[in-house]
C-alpha cells in the first residue's frame, strides 16, 4: 500500500468516524438545555477558532489586517450583506496598504 493510499484511507476513517459517533450515542433526542446550546454553538466557534488568526496574518503588517477586521466588524454591525461587507473589508486593507504603509 502505497503512502498516499494510507492517506485517504486513514482520512475516511476518521470523517466517518466523526459523523457516525453522534448518531451511534444520541439515539434520543437531546433534553438536556446545556448539551442542546453546546452542540448548537460548537460550529460557530470552530468557524471563528479557524478564521480570526488567518484574518490577523493574512496581509503584510498587523496594522492593515487590523483596518480590514474593524471595517468588516462596523460593516456586519450595521447588518450590511456578506457581499458588502467583504468589499468593504478587502477595501479597507488596500487603503491602509497603499496608503498608510
Amino acid at each position: 500500500m502505497s503512502y498516499l493510499t494510507g492517506v485517504v484511507l486513514v482520512t475516511a476513517l476518521v470523517t466517518y468516524l466523526v459523523r457516525m459517533l453522534p448518531i451511534v450515542f444520541f439515539k434520543h433526542e437531546l433534553t438536556s438545555k446545556w448539551v442542546k446550546a453546546f452542540m448548537y454553538y460548537i460550529p460557530y466557534a470552530v468557524l471563528g477558532a479557524m478564521t480570526f488568526p488567518a484574518i490577523l496574518y493574512s496581509t503584510r503588517s498587523m496594522i492593515s489586517a487590523s483596518a480590514g477586521l474593524i471595517a468588516a466588524i462596523i460593516l456586519a454591525y450595521w447588518n450590511k450583506g456578506l457581499l458588502t461587507t467583504a468589499l468593504g473589508a478587502a477595501g479597507a486593507v488596500y487603503i491602509a496598504e497603499y496608503f498608510i504603509l
